[in-house]
């Protein structure tokens, strides 16, 4: 299965931004017990692009893992280059687009109006990340009106009370970050298995739709 299908399969992102660096492997290992397959690490955390390598290496066959918060081409390359499968940004940037697709990697850029999602899909977006989503299920219903058939990813305001009215409003993934993994808690082994049933609750939310 290529990169942009396991995504559209599995359709959670989980988004893990600020953790320390020490407890990302065992995050990632508790999200994978519940079911999670697709692991995001933002760039703007303490030493991401080792953590991209470490966790591609050691969670090679049981996590598509990718960066997020990509800003420039420079970065979509250093992080493809460290192992990731997908590139994920906040904004629309064109260099980034096609540095991502030149190197093979699925690209998710973000944008929110009309303009901006369809220009970043037809510059080459395989989905485009609506942020912040802000727990806006109508927005998304009504930008599927007319853009019907340019695939959105709702993040920011995605949580287990809203998750299924936004695959209902048509989404066709979801990135999540402190709804699910929450980098202010303490990593102690209570919070990984709160970690692992949280998970569980957002895939079964997903697949029971």
């Amino acid at each position: 299965m290529n990169t942009l299908s396991h995504i559209l399969k599995h359709k959670i992102v989980s988004i893990i931004r600020g953790a320390d660096p020490n407890d990302v492997l065992k995050i990632a290992e508790a999200l994978h017990e519940g079911g999670i397959k697709i692991l995001e690490v933002a760039f703007n955390s303490p030493n991401a692009l080792s953590l991209i390598k470490e966790l591609s290496l050691k969670m090679e066959n049981k996590l598509l893992i990718g960066m997020g918060t990509v800003l420039d081409a420079a970065t979509a390359k250093q992080a493809i280059e460290a192992g990731a499968k997908f590139i994920i940004s906040p904004s629309y940037n064109d260099g980034v687009i096609q540095t991502t697709k030149q190197l093979g990697a699925v690209s998710i850029p973000g944008a929110y109006t009309p303009t901006e999602i369809v220009n970043a899909f037809n510059a080459g977006g395989d989905i485009i990340k609506v942020f912040p989503a802000s727990s806006n299920v109508n927005y998304i219903k009504e930008i599927r009106a007319p853009l019907h058939h340019i695939p959105l990813m709702p993040t920011g305001g995605v949580t287990l009370g809203n998750i299924k009215e936004f695959q209902k409003a048509g989404a066709v993934a979801f990135g999540i970050g402190s709804a699910l993994v929450n980098t202010k808690e303490k990593v102690t082994s209570e919070y990984l298995n709160k970690l692992v049933i949280t998970a569980r609750e957002f895939i079964s939310l997903v697949k029971n739709l």
